[in-house]
Parts: structure tokens; C-alpha cells; sequence
């Protein structure tokens, strides 16, 4: 069954990494709403798997086909008011590179078998892959457009991958750099070459790398969220966690004020006469769990890739004995530069839920 995300938009996601299809649907957008459908592929692609010696040579070509929800004239997509229905075809599993009585260490395999028991679908991770992120790029595509028509806008970028880092995003002005490369989503291109070599290095040893992703929101009003248990914060965050390589996510300074004084950590308000400021924003862009005018900045911690060729150690489910585990099969030497996207849409389904609030 599915378990959705949201409270005033409402996103469903179905199916496994290596069942025919996976199919979402996402209900809540105002009718009318103008959908470039060349924009939203342009997206979409940039999670795509198959496409670089950096992620998954797994090729699928990730075409939605929208069965319900938009209506189509003059090249654009249009909203009707109904839930969106669409779905991703799976063109390219392989489910005999899978032995589902040996749990992979790192991936969801060892809980969903306590959970659901021996019958579950632990193929490419089944239900709980990263693939099914392709409909939340895929959901979190039309919801960009839809900021966009309020001037909200919303950047990602490789923040670290091992010990390389990229530039950091400016916590203050309301500007998402352009990315220095075609692909690789970083704002430097001496650190995009260097996290390229990292991850070739990690892949040739048989091994993973993981990092950083830090986003930006840009635009959005003041007033969003609510205090305790509607913070903008917690709203993010759930969307968020549910990108299945996240192990951690702070905003502005985060973690870091842990070593801070309080002069230190507050953000100077000043005003133009017009508009109020903070000078700085170690705060995130949210204060009581509501924004404040300021760009909503938060960071991203991607955990290593857990199917490496190295062999690990396991169980057999059916033989309740230890055994050696050598994973073979089609998998991303790190996860980051394609779930950069993925945090982009995450945080697009997160603010638009906010934002009908108003």
C-alpha cells in the first residue's frame, strides 16, 4: 500500500525497482497550472540513471506517461484540478543479479525481511529503492514550475563528495548559481574534476563514496510553517527522509553552532526602510519554525553506496547461518550527484505543501 507524503498536496508512490512499472500520483495543484513538458523532462534526466562513469550503468529511459490529471494543447501540459496519474515504465531490470536470502549490509533487505517476512521483494531493493525516486523527481518537477510562477526558485549542489568539497552556496543573497559543468552538479569546475576522480578512485577499488548535498530556497514568503509540529523544518525534513541514502539533515549553520556563543550564532535584523534583512543566516531562512524572508538553506548527508564488490559479511535467511556475501549487479559508486535533483524535488513538494497553506 502506498503511504503519502503531504497535507494539503498529496503524493503516492507504487512499486518496486524491478516491477513492470512504478506509478505515482499527486493531488492538491490548483486546475490551470501550465506544465512545459521539456522543462520537466530537462529535470527529470538529471536523476535518469545510465548516462556517466559516475552512476548506475543501469539504463532506463524514465518517460512518464501521464494517464490522468493534465490535459495537453500548443506543446504544454495543463493542469485540470484531479490527481495527477502517471508512471515509469521499468525497461531495463535485471532481478536474476539478486539473491534475496542473503541480506545486502547497508541496504533496507535485513528490516523489510523482519518486517513483511521471506516473501518480500528485496530485488534492486524492491519497494524501498532509490528508484522509486524517479517519480519524486518526476512530482517534484511540476511543483517547481509551479514556484516558479511565485517567484520561488530552488538549487542543489554537491557539497562534498569524500574530502573534496565545492564552493558553498551564499546563505544570504536570494541567487542559485549555474552549475560549472553539464552534468556534474557542482559550482566549481576544479572540484567537479576532482570529485569525478575520488569517485573513479572509490569504484576501481571496489568500493563507495559518500557526501554532502546543500539547497537553497529562494522566494519564499514570509510566514510559511508553524511553530512545534508544522515547522517549516519538520516539513522538509519528512520529504526529505525519504530519499533512502539520507542520513542526516540541518539547517543554516546546523551542527556548527554546537561550537558557537550566542553573539555569534544570531543573525543582526536591519532594514532598508522597506524591507527587513538579517545580515547573516546561520538561522536557515526559519525562526520558531516559520520564515522569515530569508533564503531557506539546509544541508544533506548521503551515506556511502552500500552494494560495493567487495565481500561482506551476511546470513542466509533460510539456512540461519553466516556466509560471505559477494554483490554483483548494476549499482552507482556514489549516490550524491544523482540525488542532488532528488533533494531539489523534495524540497519543491515540501515548499509547495507549505505554500497552500496560505
Amino acid at each position: 500500500m502506498p503511504y503519502p507524503f503531504g497535507n494539503n498536496l498529496r503524493l503516492d508512490i507504487c512499486g518496486g525497482s524491478h516491477d513492470p512499472e512504478i506509478t505515482m500520483t499527486l493531488s492538491g495543484l490548483p486546475a490551470g497550472l501550465a506544465i512545459d513538458p521539456a522543462q520537466l523532462r530537462a529535470f527529470t534526466s538529471r536523476r535518469a540513471p545510465g548516462q556517466n562513469a559516475w552512476s548506475c550503468p543501469r539504463r532506463e529511459a524514465d518517460v512518464p506517461e501521464f494517464l490522468g490529471g493534465l490535459s495537453e494543447r500548443d506543446g504544454m501540459l495543463y493542469t485540470d484540478g484531479t490527481p495527477i496519474f502517471a508512471r515509469i515504465r521499468n525497461t531495463n531490470a535485471r532481478p536474476s543479479d539478486y539473491d534475496s536470502d542473503i541480506p545486502r549490509p547497508g541496504h533496507a533487505d535485513l528490516a523489510a525481511y523482519l518486517k513483511y517476512g521471506k516473501d518480500v521483494d528485496l530485488r534492486g531493493g524492491g519497494h524501498f529503492s532509490g528508484r522509486l525516486t524517479a517519480l519524486t523527481c518526476l512530482a517534484g518537477g511540476i511543483c517547481l514550475q509551479y514556484l516558479a510562477t511565485k517567484d520561488i526558485h530552488i538549487g542543489a549542489h554537491a557539497l562534498s563528495i569524500g574530502g573534496v568539497s565545492d564552493v558553498p552556496l551564499d546563505p544570504v543573497n536570494n541567487e542559485i548559481p549555474v552549475f560549472s559543468g553539464e552534468d556534474f552538479p557542482t559550482y566549481d569546475q576544479a572540484a567537479s574534476e576532482r570529485m569525478q576522480t575520488e569517485i573513479a578512485k572509490a569504484h576501481a577499488e571496489g568500493d563507495s563514496l559518500g557526501g554532502m548535498i546543500e539547497c537553497k530556497i529562494t522566494g519564499a514568503p514570509a510566514g510559511l510553517g508553524e511553530h512545534m509540529f508544522c515547522s517549516v523544518e519538520s516539513v522538509i525534513s519528512q520529504a526529505v527522509w525519504s530519499i533512502p541514502a539520507v542520513k542526516g539533515i540541518s539547517f543554516g549553520a546546523g551542527f556548527d553552532v554546537a561550537r558557537m556563543r550566542g553573539s555569534q550564532n544570531n543573525d543582526a535584523i536591519f532594514t532598508d526602510g522597506t524591507h527587513i534583512y538579517t545580515e547573516t543566516n546561520n538561522a536557515g531562512g526559519v525562526l520558531g519554525g516559520m520564515t522569515f524572508g530569508m533564503p531557506i538553506v539546509f544541508k544533506v548527508t548521503i551515506k556511502p553506496t552500500p552494494s560495493i564488490a567487495g565481500k561482506q559479511r551476511s546470513i542466509s535467511f533460510s539456512r540461519m547461518e553466516n556466509t560471505a556475501l559477494q554483490i554483483s549487479g548494476r549499482h552507482d559508486p556514489c549516490i550524491v550527484p544523482r540525488a542532488v535533483p532528488v533533494v531539489e524535488a523534495t524540497a519543491a513538494l515540501a515548499v509547495t505543501d507549505l505554500l497552500l497553506d496560505l
